[in-house]
Order: C-alpha cells, then sequence, then structure tokens
C-alpha cells in the first residue's frame, strides 16, 4: 500500500507486515508524509511494520543487539553528503531518503510506561524515525535536545494539532 507522489514530492510507501497490533498504516503513512514536507524535504521513504522476530533479527543484524527494538531508521540517499536531493528531483530521479521499520507489538509494550498510549507511542516512534531517516540523532546531549525539541514539535502540530497531553508530557519529562 502506498499514497501517491503527493505535489511536495514526497512519497510514502507504507506495509504492515504483521498481524499482532491493529495498525493504521496510512494514518501512518500520513504523518510520515507531513513530517518530511515540514522539514523541507522531497523523496521517498518506506514505513514498514513488523512482527517482533523481524525486529529482533533486524536489530541484531544492523546494530549489533541481540533482542526486540520499537523502531529502527535506514537513511538513504538523504544520508549522503555529495547527493543533492533538489537536483536528483529536477532530473527526475528519485531521492531515496531511507526506511523506518516499527514494532507495534513493542510499541504496544512500551506505551503505558513512554508515550502513555499506542496511539502517542507510534505516533512519536513515526516521527522519530523519519528524524533519524534525515540526520538527526541522539547520541549527545545536545543532539538529545533538538531531535526531542523536533518530536515535540512534529507532534504538537501534526498528531495533536495543539499541546501535548499531560499524561505524555509528564512521562518525557521523567525520561528527560
Amino acid at each position: 500500500m502506498s499514497d501517491p507522489v503527493s505535489p511536495t514530492g514526497v512519497h510514502v510507501v507504507v506495509s504492515d507486515e504483521q498481524d499482532t497490533v491493529a495498525v493504521d498504516a496510512s494514518r501512518w503513512a500520513t504523518l510520515a508524509h507531513d513530517v518530511l514536507v515540514a522539514e523541507g524535504r522531497r523523496g521517498e521513504l518506506t514505513l514498514t511494520f513488523v512482527d517482533v522476530d523481524e525486529i529482533t533479527d533486524l536489530n541484531r543484524e544492523h546494530m549489533g543487539v541481540d533482542g526486540p527494538t520499537d523502531v529502527l531508521s535506514f537513511p538513504l540517499d538523504a544520508d549522503d553528503p555529495a547527493h543533492d536531493p533538489d537536483a536528483s528531483a529536477a532530473a527526475g530521479i528519485p531521492v531515496l531518503l531511507g526506511d523506518v521499520v516499527v514494532c507495534p507489538a513493542v510499541a504496544a509494550a512500551n506505551a503505558p510506561t513512554h508515550a502513555g498510549t499506542l496511539d502517542d507511542e507510534l505516533a512519536l516512534l513515526v516521527v522519530h524515525g523519519v528524524l533519524h531517516v534525515l540526520g538527526h540523532d541522539h547520541a549527545e546531549p545536545e543532539e538529545t535536545t533538538r531531535m526531542r525539541a523536533a518530536e515535540l514539535d512534529h507532534l504538537r502540530r501534526l498528531h495533536w494539532r495543539g499541546p501535548a497531553p499531560v499524561a505524555f508530557r509528564q512521562e518525557q519529562e521523567s525520561h528527560a
């Protein structure tokens, strides 16, 4: 399932390859699309929802960590400093931004002690994953501050359409 290329030059290809947790894949594709537009980026992003076994395998293979995680991001052309996405787009060459892989089962398990609700957890993971594809990181304290601010800004504008719920703010502050 995918959405058509929008006039903004953003295309999100989405697939739900798990059946553990009900996911509105098109809703989350729209959120990913809107984050890319808000960040001023054009190109194609793949958003995939997978089960615990698949995310565990990917985490082991790509991160060297044995066990499941909630989201993984794999930047492609967007991470290449020599690549000019605007020139590629103007030439009709697709800009492959990258892949975001989310595990709804892990999100559901983490939600009560992280974002509060499964809905907010999935929104946070989609935004987080897209920002990683675009080069954001949280390895250093300053990076973490910038990335969390960007996440919260996108969630306020694109997910909640207003201020963050109190439960979300309290939980995020406890992790700061």
